[in-house]
């Protein structure tokens, strides 16, 4: 079993603080994301853990023993990095074998191993080959393979595909789904790539700012942001965010955008969950996935007249503009369901795929109906 701790993580670089209290606990086998735009502290969260760079404050702890003291050679921890960093001048077997000459294996272990790990990866007829000859998708294998050729406690991965071509990214992001269910060890991955962290991860780890800002499954942070930043950097493409009213409405609740005159019919019940989450003091932020715009050809009872700006097909989608009062609101329909743009359409709000937030400190309300 490996499980990886880190409590109360600091780091500073300079004045510049970038790793800001950092708790996080990744359990035995699990396969963690971190998430994050460029300059988040995602990179240096893995550096620290692998050892190859030292924490200010806090403990980074692998099966319960602290080991921010303790150089990377003894933590026992393997690392990939985005550059492949072959030895050129050798064989993919000799590659991959290195690190286990390295400790003195002999020979016949040494074959054994790295034949087994070639296997695994799907790379046996290249062990003859040095790295010149080798795709971008094979010397990556490659440099996957040497890391974990001595079974390491965890395997580290700091934007391993992120040098690939889209084609090469989509087939070696099966691959290490694949390896991982396969070898069972426990991995972190770092990119700043949504797609890759919803395709891979059991739980996503997302920072801004060198700040922990939600820890959960994809499905969890997708349908349930703690804060607008998670709302608008997880989802292709991002969740709908538009300051909004909410007043009461006959029987209901009405849900208006700024610069609209008109609004969205809600139940009744949207206006005593805000009153009790204190989401009704004019700072409140209306947010929708493109997929809970419903859109209809014709009027239809609680849908608004919209008009389609721009249109995106995406092959069995399509991505429409709609334009409401001031405010864009950004659509997923079936291919062809609006043909051109400009054209006039009716759209709602699916009440239960809505999420308000405070516009103030961002976080989530907590409301959904």
């Amino acid at each position: 079993m490996t499980q990886i701790e880190l409590r109360g993580v600091q780091k500073f670089f300079g004045a510049v603080q970038v790793i800001r209290d950092l708790n996080l606990k990744i359990e035995d086998n699990e396969f963690i994301v971190l998430l994050g735009q460029s300059g988040c502290g995602k990179t240096t969260t893995l550096r620290a853990i692998a050892g190859l760079e030292t924490v200010d404050e806090g403990d980074i702890l692998i099966d319960g023993q602290p080991v921010q003291h303790l150089k990377c050679s003894d933590r026992d921890i393997a690392m990939v990095f985005q550059s492949f960093s072959l030895y050129p001048h050798m064989t993919v077997y000799e590659n991959i074998a290195f690190p286990l000459r390295a400790t003195r294996m002999n020979k016949g272990e040494v074959d054994k191993a790295v034949g087994e790990i070639a296997g695994v990866l799907r790379i046996t007829d290249l062990l003859a080959k040095k790295p010149s000859a080798l795709s971008g998708g094979d010397m990556q294998r490659v440099a996957i393979g040497r890391a974990l050729v001595r079974r390491p406690k965890a395997m580290l991965m700091d934007e391993p595909i992120g040098a690939l071509d889209a084609k090469l990214r989509e087939e070696m992001r099966a691959e290490i789904k694949r390896l991982h269910l396969k070898q069972g060890s426990t991995t972190i991955y770092v990119t700043h790539d949504q797609i890759e962290a919803m395709s891979l991860a059991d739980r996503i780890v997302i920072m801004h700012e060198g700040v922990l800002q939600q820890v959960g499954s994809p499905q969890d942070v997708y349908a349930h942001p703690t804060n607008l930043f998670v709302a608008q950097f997880v989802g292709s493409p991002v969740m709908n965010v538009a300051d909004a009213t909410v007043s009461a409405n006959g029987s209901g609740a009405k849900v208006a955008m700024e610069g609209s005159q008109e609004g969205f019919t809600f139940p009744n019940q949207l206006l005593g969950m805000l009153d009790s989450a204190n989401g009704a003091n004019g700072n409140l932020a209306l947010g929708i996935r493109p997929e809970g715009v419903l859109v209809a050809k014709e009027a239809l009872s609680g849908y608004l007249p919209v008009e389609a700006h721009i249109i995106e097909p995406l092959g069995s989608y399509d991505i429409v503009d709609l334009k409401v009062g001031s405010q864009m609101l950004r659509a997923r329909t079936r291919s062809g369901f609006v043909p051109r743009a400009g054209d006039k359409v009716w759209a709602r709000i699916d009440p239960a795929q809505a999420h308000f937030f405070d516009k103030l400190s961002g976080n989530s309300l907590g409301v959904r109906l």
